[in-house]
């Protein structure tokens, strides 16, 4: 049997599958306000084609070229090329001529903004692109110290992902390293490839960096860059956000300041 050479875009699809829930909840956000909608952070299009589907206009941006390409091949298969138009950007640098009813950061997205500075640059550019009754929507998961303590320095196994269409299974796992002064981490992903008899097909070997955010961080950096918080969720099934939440999923508007 012939075994395929596959690129990080794909290991990433079938690796990267959301969290329980997820793409519902930015899909019936999208409904609600009817589009377009802006995604930030968009990959290989996971949530901006599930909301492309409901017949909504997207704008997905993202700063691989990589992850684009694979976005646009599975907009094209699925006819959805005319629902969608990519950006390649990176999103605190974005620079758009109109406003949009609706911008997410699915995913965690925004812990890949790596500053403070990037952080409020990218919130910036959030409230200029949104229009004055728009609603912005985001999701980060919540630190714990000790889990933080635990994983620092270790490989953690992810689990086993199915490849589409065969019968191989791609199992992941994370070295991670913290940097606590600047709520930085550094991990290195090995993705294995095993066909049916467990024999390794592929190994991939990646890294990337995030800076975690505390949930009381996030509402500061909010109301510095013009926005007012209106839902905190701990899950996507708008559960209230509480101390034993996981998540932190994010509803905000812009903060207008009276005159009088």
């Amino acid at each position: 049997m012939e075994h395929y050479t596959y690129d990080l875009p794909d290991y990433y699809d079938w690796t990267s599958t959301g969290l329980e829930r997820d793409t519902t909840y930015y899909v019936e956000l999208a409904k609600a306000c009817g589009g377009p909608v802006l995604e930030l952070g968009c990959g290989t299009g996971r949530v901006s084609l599930a909301i492309a589907r409901a017949g909504i206009p997207v704008v997905g941006v993202d700063n691989s070229a990589a992850m684009l390409e694979r976005a646009k091949q599975k907009a094209e298969m699925i006819g959805l090329s005319k629902q969608v138009e990519w950006i390649e950007e990176d999103m605190s640098r974005l620079e758009l001529k109109r406003q949009f009813p609706l911008i997410i950061i699915p995913y965690r997205s925004f812990l890949h903004l790596l500053t403070v500075s990037e952080q409020v640059e990218t919130l910036k550019r959030v409230r200029r692109y949104l229009t004055d009754e728009g609603l912005f929507a985001f999701n980060v998961f919540v630190p714990r110290l000790w889990d933080l303590i635990e994983k620092d320095s270790k490989m953690a196994y992810c689990g086993a992902f199915p490849v589409p269409g065969t019968q191989e299974l791609i199992e992941v796992n994370d070295y991670t390293e913290y940097d606590h002064f600047r709520q930085t981490a550094h991990i290195i992903r090995y993705m294995e490839r095993y066909d049916k008899d467990g024999r390794q097909l592929e190994r991939i070997r990646t890294q990337f960096q995030l800076r975690y955010l505390f949930p009381t961080e996030c509402n500061h950096l909010l109301t510095l860059c013009g926005f007012r918080v209106v839902n905190r969720y701990g899950t996507f099934h708008r559960s209230p956000f509480d101390e034993f939440s996981e998540e932190l999923i994010i509803e905000a508007v812009k903060r207008h300041v009276s005159n009088g």
